[in-house]
């Protein structure tokens, strides 16, 4: 995974995690992280496929919550301290899209996880081990619990429908998966 794209991967993380809070307590809160990091990790790297892809995000910048805030009725919400939510200039509405589908659709889930990530130095393609998203892929009954409202398919619904089509088109095998 390339560095520069863990500010999107923590910023849209937290969106998803405060738009779809988890039930329950702390233990809660930590599964229901991890499977939204999971997807947005498994997002963000179909997304920008590239080190190119990604430095371009770097310069025009990934687009920030405010749709999706207006989708999910946040943005009446006015903060007493503007640099407080800073974090949100670093959300991706197509990632967080992504990650919706991909936590209320596992067959969608798996196709997007066994997609080639990038290549390393020697140039082998590598790709997400069930391992790396176990939470994303194969979730217990714990995990469902603690990530209710972020897996449901009606409530994630109005995020998960933004990009659905284009994530669709990128997991077609029949088409190139280079953005």
């Amino acid at each position: 995974m390339h560095a520069d794209l863990s500010p999107v991967i923590a910023a849209t993380t937290q969106w998803l995690t405060c738009a779809y809070p988890a039930s329950g307590g702390a233990l809660a809160r930590a599964l229901c992280e991890a499977q939204a990091r999971q997807a947005v990790t498994v997002a963000a790297r179909l997304r920008y496929p590239t080190p190119m892809d990604v430095a371009l995000m770097g310069v025009a910048g990934p687009g920030g919550s405010a749709r999706l805030d207006w989708i999910t009725g946040a943005d009446g919400t006015e903060a007493a301290d503007p640099d407080k939510d800073a974090w949100r200039t670093w959300v991706d509405e197509v990632v967080a899209s992504w990650a919706a589908c991909l936590l209320t659709d596992l067959e969608l889930a798996n196709l997007a996880a066994a997609v080639p990530a990038e290549k390393d130095p020697a140039g082998h393609t590598s790709s997400g081990t069930p391992a790396e998203f176990r939470r994303l892929l194969t979730p217990d009954a714990q995990d469902r619990r603690a990530a209710t409202l972020l897996r449901h398919p009606d409530l994630a619904a109005p995020v998960a429908e933004l990009h659905h089509a284009q994530l669709v088109a990128r997991l077609d095998p029949g088409r190139a998966l280079a953005a």
